[in-house]
């Protein structure tokens, strides 16, 4: 019995020293006064404050209005403590889904709003972090960017059941905005459409298909994003110059080198024209220092 009694007491003291030396289950508390954005360490499993957040503006962003116009009231009634919708903002590449997001934080943080950005290896943890903002006076975004999947990752099946209410019981101070190139989030394959059923005029989409949907489908929101035409990519390449110093307008050497820099990149995008606008005034600001 007393060699019983030893052998306990050593193995308590080797199973508290390998805790010791495991990662703390415990998340730290974070102090969401000292920032209004925040990222999700899922190494550490804690939040870092962002300090140096970029400085977007709704105003800054042309060329979506309806865009705009949309998730800005959701926004607004989900800080004024009304209901809102998740949002999924899919389409075409630097069309401003991320800027967007960016813009909706400068705008309302002053009215307690926070936004957490997660990347998909993040998604596990979604009960931690609903538990650490459940019942505080802010108002939080989970913000997820550049989301894709494939149907056997871990943080597809956790995101798919959390929206639905089956995993975590989210607090009305939360909401999940995504953006990404996909509409469903996920790849499609041929494969999928060949396995499409028709039964007379019916037409009964394959289980892959639906799975897919199935994901997309859980945003209460979805807004659309489209490529840009001519006119509204240079509008948006006259914003950035000016936002980089340039006085002059958009002339038409301005004008010609803007569209020669889309031809040469193959895309008219927000992403391109702010491209663009950096390396004009940087190459004429350089031509003025050397002359």
């Amino acid at each position: 019995m007393e060699r019983l009694d030893q052998f306990l007491d050593r193995a308590e003291a080797l199973l508290a020293r390998i805790d010791g030396m495991l990662p703390s289950s415990r998340v730290p508390a974070p102090d969401f006064d000292v920032a209004s954005a925040f990222r999700w360490n899922h190494v550490r499993r804690a939040l870092d404050p962002v300090t140096n957040f970029q400085r977007i503006a709704l105003s800054d962003l042309i060329g979506i209005d309806d865009q705009k116009s949309r998730i800005a009231q959701n926004t607004l009634q989900f800080v004024k403590g009304g209901t809102a919708n998740n949002v999924l903002l899919s389409g075409a590449r630097g069309t401003g889904k991320s800027s967007l997001v960016k813009a909706l934080l400068n705008e309302y943080a002053e009215l307690s709003l926070r936004v957490i950005q997660i990347d998909k290896q993040g998604l596990v943890d979604l009960p931690l972090i609903v538990s650490l903002v459940e019942g505080r006076k802010e108002r939080f975004i989970l913000y997820c960017d550049d989301l894709s999947f494939n149907a056997d990752e871990v943080g597809y099946q956790t995101l798919k059941a959390a929206l639905d209410g089956d995993l975590v019981a989210f607090s009305d101070n939360l909401l999940i905005y995504a953006t990404s190139n996909r509409r469903h989030l996920m790849p499609d394959y041929m494969s999928d459409n060949l396995a499409t059923r028709h039964e007379g005029d019916e037409i009964h989409p394959a289980e892959s298909v639906e799975e897919k949907v199935s994901l997309s489908e859980r945003f209460g929101l979805w807004i659309s994003f489209y490529p840009f035409g001519q006119e509204e990519y240079l509008a948006i390449a006259a914003r950035w110059l000016e936002h980089y110093g340039w006085r002059h307008g958009m002339t038409d050497e301005v004008r010609r080198a803007a569209l020669q820099w889309s031809l040469s990149r193959g895309a008219r995008s927000g992403r391109v024209a702010s491209q663009f606008a950096r390396d004009w005034c940087g190459r004429q600001a350089y031509i003025i220092q050397s002359g």
